[in-house]
């Protein structure tokens, strides 16, 4: 089994992903879940190890569909979820919503809600670790954050090999910027092409700082291939997005395959977290006072 954004250890150059997503392209169109639930099922189970291994979960679609398919095949893991809360910011709905999943699927779940000096530390540490290829900016360092505080989670549990569900939102149209566009499937493949310097240079470089192995379901080849097949009308229609993905999933997830999710870092809660440590600091907007630690 390839990882389509690896070369061994490392990851491949910008230019061979470019190469990569567009060796994917077809013109053949299919219709229909079939061929692509036996996709998603393959992409999940090939990258399940022969030993414990953790999930990045949120309670959403795509990382709840993951630890459905990998409690199915009697996998050994656990499910990872992140938040951060103070006396005046409520309970990241991540939190919220991935207890609600894991106790009707009967899942392990292991959370932690960070308060605001565990999360600094956790914020800090994730903009020294992508300072150096150029990430510090307040998405990225915003998701990194959660990354990085799911990995160290499941480090204290020795666990060093983690299923991600990056890559849902751009095959299966997941993003705002789908809705409206004359051409959904395109949108998806100059999204693809995107994700080497938007995700996957932020991703690498923490599990490689952390000494942890991710791995990606949704970016498997055959996956892409398939999704990417279907009309954008199966993504995106009147019920909503990722809507095929979401009828398969909702075989094995019940009413939680419509779960409409926040990003990683609202969801979570660690971009409030960030805009309180920079009001802390005197600093009115949170790119500012990522430049003062930057610079530190």
């Amino acid at each position: 089994m390839k990882e389509l954004w690896l070369k061994g250890k490392r990851l491949i150059p910008e230019t061979e992903w470019m190469e990569e997503i567009t060796s994917l392209k077809s013109k053949e169109q299919i219709k229909g879940k079939g061929e692509l639930r036996k996709k998603l099922i393959s992409a999940i189970e090939d990258r399940i190890p022969h030993k414990k291994f953790g999930i990045f979960f949120s309670g959403g679609v795509d990382s709840s569909l993951i630890a459905a398919v990998c409690k199915k095949a009697e996998a050994d893991f656990v499910c990872y979820t992140v938040g951060f809360q103070d006396d005046v910011t409520k309970e990241p709905e991540d939190i919220i919503e991935a207890k609600k999943v894991a106790s009707e699927l009967g899942l392990n779940l292991k959370y932690k809600i960070f308060d605001l000096k565990e999360a600094e530390k956790i914020i800090k540490k994730t903009i020294t670790t992508l300072k150096p290829v150029n990430k510090t900016d307040v998405v990225n360092i915003g998701v990194g954050a959660v990354v990085l505080a799911a990995i160290s989670l499941g480090k204290e549990d020795n666990i060093d090999y983690f299923l991600g569900g990056l890559g849902s939102e751009e095959i299966f149209a997941g993003y705002e910027r789908h809705n409206g566009v004359k051409d959904v499937n395109q949108e998806c493949w100059t999204g693809l092409k995107a994700m080497w310097g938007r995700d996957l240079v932020r991703d690498f470089n923490l599990s490689k700082e952390l000494k942890v192995t991710v791995r990606t379901p949704f970016l498997d080849s055959e996956l892409i291939k398939c999704a990417m097949k279907l009309s954008g009308e199966e993504k995106i229609n009147d019920k909503g997005n990722k809507v095929i993905l979401r009828e398969i999933a909702e075989e094995f997830l019940g009413s939680f395959a419509w779960r409409k999710k926040k990003a990683a870092q609202y969801g979570s809660c660690f971009d409030k977290a960030i805009e309180k440590l920079a009001k802390k600091d005197g600093f009115k907007f949170k790119k500012e006072w990522l430049n003062k630690i930057e610079s530190e």
